[in-house]
C-alpha cells in the first residue's frame, strides 16, 4: 500500500509542477504571441527584442513567444515532455541572457525567474512527465529515453548560438559615450 501512495504522490507532484510551469510559460508566451494579459504581441514584442540585441526582432519574437506558448502547453498536457521541456529551457537561456547583467533577483531586473523556469522546465524533461500526462496515456511514443539528451542538446546549442551571436552584436555596437 505503501508503494502505492508514493508512486501517486511523485506523480501528483508532477502533474502539479507541468501545470503550474507549463500554464505561467503558456501566459508568458501568449504575450509575445497575441497581445494577451498586457503583452505587445508579435510587433511590441518585436520591437522590444531588436532593443535587447536579439535580430531581426520579429523572427526572434516568434520563436521566444512559440518556445514558450508551445513548450509550456506540452508540459502542462504532458505531451512530447522531453521536447517541450528543451524548448522552454532555451527560450528561458536567452530571457536569463538579457537580465543577467542585473544581477539575480528579479526586484533588480535580475534572471531569477526564468532561471527557474528554465530549471524547471528541463527538470521536467529529465524526470518526465509522470502517469497523470497525454504521453503516458499515448505510451510514451513522443517521450523516450533517447529524446531527452536529443532535445536537450539541441536546445543547448542553439540557446549558445542565439545568445552569443546577441553578445557579439552588443559588444560591437558603440556605447552612448563611443557614438557619433
Amino acid at each position: 500500500m505503501t508503494g502505492c501512495f508514493h508512486v501517486h504522490r511523485r506523480d501528483l507532484g508532477l502533474l502539479l509542477l507541468r501545470v503550474g510551469i507549463g500554464g505561467a510559460l503558456t501566459a508568458h508566451g501568449t504575450q509575445k504571441l497575441f497581445g494577451w494579459f498586457g503583452g505587445g504581441g508579435i510587433e511590441g514584442t518585436g520591437t522590444a527584442m531588436e532593443s535587447m540585441g536579439y535580430i531581426p526582432g520579429r523572427p526572434s519574437a516568434i520563436a521566444s513567444g512559440l518556445a514558450e506558448a508551445g513548450g509550456g502547453t506540452l508540459l502542462a498536457l504532458g505531451l512530447a515532455t522531453p521536447f517541450a521541456g528543451a524548448a522552454a529551457t532555451g527560450g528561458m537561456a536567452g530571457a536569463a541572457a538579457v537580465h543577467a547583467p542585473n544581477g539575480f533577483f528579479t526586484t533588480e531586473g535580475g534572471y531569477e525567474l526564468p532561471a527557474a523556469f528554465g530549471t524547471a522546465a528541463a527538470s521536467l524533461a529529465l524526470t518526465g512527465p509522470g502517469r497523470y500526462s497525454v504521453d503516458h496515456a499515448i505510451g510514451h511514443v513522443l517521450d523516450r529515453d533517447w529524446m531527452v539528451p536529443l532535445a536537450l542538446v539541441a536546445s543547448a546549442v542553439a540557446a549558445v548560438c542565439v545568445v552569443s551571436t546577441r553578445q557579439r552584436r552588443l559588444r560591437a555596437e558603440p556605447t552612448p559615450a563611443e557614438a557619433p
